[in-house]
């Protein structure tokens, strides 16, 4: 009996990946080379705005407004900025609203992958504008969107399939991320934590070869790494690890504080009785007050990092700007403007790492600051791995390593149990679509056919009428019982064919007499079947394809002889394997002794009563 679906005799592998990886990479490549450009003229952008509305010069150049001689003049500067970007918005396009990572996730969770022009041309200019007026962001979640855009926008020129845009998409974001921060082995596990949600080869290489592309493109367009090259520190105590679970688990709960803190201020302004477009307006007052307060808190503030990394800052000064900075940080986000989150998180993490440093009495205060920035970093994106490598690469501090881990980890677990998603998720959920995060293998693409299939099938032979079968079914018999379809098989005991209750149905609506054979009311051969090595994944594709619930299970070298049956419950029955692997506990040897242990002393005092 031929198949009507062409078998599937490729070996199983590990991965299922194919040679469309290779086109891909060399794309993502491309996409990669291109980003790095991309960054180039962000960095560029938000140095010309600056030089412009703070210094009233012109240069590209990234300076910190902190050392402007306008004094009140500096107040109106963000109210500007956040004006230009919110009428951007509101005659542009509502996308380049956020920080850029939320605004990807929907691109590739809810838009197939697909970005606009529009989107890649307003995102790094309302940026620019932001953070130049004195915008307390970083570059990075706008080149993320930016890049991101790019690539989507270079997928959409070619046949791809939405995974592969996606892939391409994640590559433009990734490139950009490594052409910023000299970052790329970050930039690639930060596509795989926030972005991707799998860990593929199909989209893993690709994203690699576009940040490693963009990384070394970084070195002549905007110079060479580490962006935050710090004194390495050796012969750390192992007490370090201790104290960095508690940086960690300090950080974690400054994570929850600060996602909790950007979203009351979202909430906040969606009460106020005005349209969205004049919210970065009132949110760039508020930067313009605590910029006059510390003006540190102000722009992108990466000579402030550097500073804590070198313990440059100490005392009310850091409390201060850790204060000043998480107000106007998240007031500002609050408002809808456009900046990252990435420069901010390390600013408020280190700060309050070196507030810490003051009561350990071991490492310096840019260690503590450095430990701390992971953390904060890990705990409020949920992104540990990304955190660990991320301040591996700006630092090159390898000492340090597991005590970052530690706290990253800590901060990411404290997070996780405080808060149902992360300040990334948060925004996408509140736009109606769910993201779960958990990396998890699917059991269709563990369990085989054989796994699950039903062996003893009941069947019917060729010539029977329909009448005989409609009043088994009638009867309840047990042959027939509660099922949705029987395999025909001839004299010989071998499959022609599949009939179904609604072939049942509509063979009784035309009955003349006992009613045609099954035969002649099922579907005859060529049939859709599935064999029983084949992975349920499979077999679920081929159910899908053909809108069918069912599939006979025949053998590979003779495909007229029925093995079994898969139904939908089959399927069913996989996830349920999963789920009592996932809640069902079992006794361990220990808990079994302590039982008996219990059970004994029990009775050991009831006799006693009795006595």
């Amino acid at each position: 009996m031929p198949d009507a679906v062409a078998p599937d005799t490729r070996p199983l592998g590990d991965f299922t990946a194919d040679r469309r990886i290779v086109p891909l990479s060399l794309m993502a490549a491309l996409v990669g080379a291109a980003s790095a450009f991309v960054a180039l003229g962000l960095v560029r952008l938000i140095g010309f705005f600056t030089h412009l509305v703070y210094y009233h010069q012109l240069g590209d150049s990234l300076v910190s407004p902190a050392a402007n001689r306008l004094g009140w003049w500096a107040v109106p500067v963000p109210v500007v900025g956040g004006l230009i970007v919110g009428l951007m918005a509101r005659f542009g396009t509502e996308q380049i609203r956020g920080h850029g990572i939320p605004e990807a996730l929907e691109a590739i969770l809810m838009g197939r992958s697909r970005m606009s022009l529009r989107v890649a041309l307003l995102k790094p200019l309302s940026s620019a504008i932001s953070i130049g007026t004195g915008g307390p962001f970083g570059a990075e979640g706008p080149i993320i969107m930016t890049g991101g855009a790019f690539g989507s926008l270079f997928a959409q020129a070619f046949r791809l399939s939405t995974a592969e845009r996606k892939t391409l998409l994640v590559a433009g974001a990734a490139g950009g991320m490594a052409a910023v921060f000299a970052t790329p082995v970050a930039a690639v596990l930060l596509s795989v934590e926030l972005l991707l949600f799998e860990w593929k080869p199909r989209s893993f290489v690709p994203v690699g070869a576009a940040a490693a592309v963009a990384g070394a493109l970084r070195v002549p367009l905007l110079g060479q790494g580490p962006m935050f090259p710090v004194a390495v520190h050796a012969g750390l105590p192992p007490v370090t690890i201790a104290v960095s679970l508690g940086i960690g688990l300090a950080a974690g709960f400054g994570s929850g504080l600060l996602t909790w803190f950007v979203y009351a201020c979202e909430d906040l302004f969606r009460k106020l009785p005005v349209h969205w477009m004049w919210w970065p307006l009132l949110g760039g007052l508020v930067v313009g007050l605590g910029g006059l307060l510390y003006p540190r808190a102000l722009g992108v503030g990466y000579d402030t990092i550097h500073d804590l990394l070198t313990g440059r800052l100490v005392g009310a000064v850091l409390l201060g700007l850790l204060l000043t900075k998480a107000v106007i940080w998240a007031v500002a986000l609050g408002s809808g403007t456009s900046g990252g989150v990435l420069a901010p998180l390390l600013i408020m993490g280190g700060s309050l790492g070196a507030l810490e440093a003051h009561w350990i009495p071991f490492g310096d205060s840019g260690m503590w600051a450095a430990i701390s920035m992971g953390a904060m970093l890990g705990g409020t994106m949920r992104a540990p791995f990304t955190a660990v490598v991320f301040l591996l690469e700006l630092t090159h501090d390898a000492q340090v390593l597991p005590s970052l881990l530690v706290a990253c980890v800590a901060a990411d677990a404290v997070t996780v149990l405080l808060m149902k998603r992360s300040i990334l998720t948060e925004k996408v959920a509140r736009r109606g679509t769910h993201v779960m995060r958990e990396y998890i293998l699917s059991p269709l693409h563990q369990l085989r056919v054989a796994d699950v299939m039903e062996r003893d099938v009941p069947t019917v032979p060729a010539n029977l009428p329909v009448v005989t079968l409609f009043r088994s079914l009638a009867d309840l018999d047990p042959i027939v019982g509660r099922r949705q379809a029987w395999p025909i098989m001839d004299d010989e005991g071998r499959l022609i064919g599949l009939i179904t209750r609604s072939d049942l149905v509509r063979a009784l609506e035309r009955l003349d007499g006992d009613g045609p054979a099954v035969i002649d009311a099922g579907t005859r051969s060529p049939l859709v079947v599935t064999y029983p090595d084949e992975l349920l994944e499979r077999a679920t594709q081929k159910m899908l394809k053909h809108d069918i619930g069912r599939l006979p299970v025949v053998s590979r070298d003779d495909p007229a002889r029925l093995v079994g049956y898969l139904g939908r419950t089959g399927i069913m029955a996989a996830w349920l394997h999963a789920a009592r692997e996932e809640q069902v506990r079992e006794a361990g040897w220990l808990t079994e002794q302590l039982n008996v242990l219990r059970r004994n002393l029990q009775q050991l005092l009831k006799g006693k009563r009795r006595t």
